[in-house]
């Protein structure tokens, strides 16, 4: 039924700022998220999987043109959604990708999504924020989008690179972006639908995570 779902209420495009993957996307986001809840039968959190907001295209950009980063790698995406970013790093080489997610949904479309572009994404259903990392590369986009969460996620981002981790993040330039424990990697103009952002192109950065 939810892969019904996915496939009933997006349509196969190409990711604007990463054209080498593609991805099921809506095109609104309340009447989805109404959709949502009407079918599943309850709340149901936002529809996040239905898009490719900015931070996770400008990541899946920065590491598909840099495939030395990643090849022959272990990488985990945290906070998935559609699995732009986990998709990304298997075109870029990486030797085995995990997309972790929170909402059924999302690891539903990261499955049909993964196979529409022909590779293999290891999809969770977890929060896994409490556990302690153990992946070589750990790469996260637009996670810093509330108080709560940039604490969880900056705890277990910094506990990773503590432990020889790379940590990348992707940020649309969200309230909550601790810069302090950033460093600046790169920058990119990503456009975006206007009906989830304030602006069709987004300045987004991305950051590497000191320990």
């Amino acid at each position: 039924m939810t892969t019904q779902f996915v496939l009933a209420n997006t349509r196969l495009a190409p990711v604007p700022l990463t054209p080498e993957v593609l991805l099921h996307l809506a095109d609104e986001a309340i009447e989805l998220w109404e959709r949502t809840e009407t079918d599943q039968g309850g709340q149901m959190p936002p529809p996040f999987w239905a898009f490719a907001w900015a931070g996770g295209q400008a990541l899946a950009r920065y590491v598909l043109d840099r495939p030395d980063l990643l090849a022959g790698r272990d990488v985990l995406d945290l906070a998935a959604g559609s699995g732009l970013v986990a998709i990304a790093a298997m075109k870029a080489g990486a030797a085995r990708v995990t997309a972790v997610e929170i909402d059924a949904l999302a690891v539903t479309a990261i499955g049909i999504n993964a196979r529409a572009n022909d590779v293999e994404v290891t999809a969770r259903l977890a929060d896994i924020l409490e556990t302690e990392p153990d992946a070589d590369v750990v790469l996260a986009g637009d996670v810093f989008y509330s108080r709560e969460m940039t604490r969880r996620m900056l705890d277990y981002l910094r506990r990773a690179a503590a432990r020889g981790a790379t940590v990348l993040v992707g940020d649309p330039g969200r309230a909550y972006l601790p810069k302090d424990h950033l460093t600046l990697l790169a920058e990119y103009d990503v456009p975006v639908p206007q009906t989830l952002e304030d602006t069709p192109v987004k300045r987004t950065t991305v950051w590497s995570v000191n320990p």
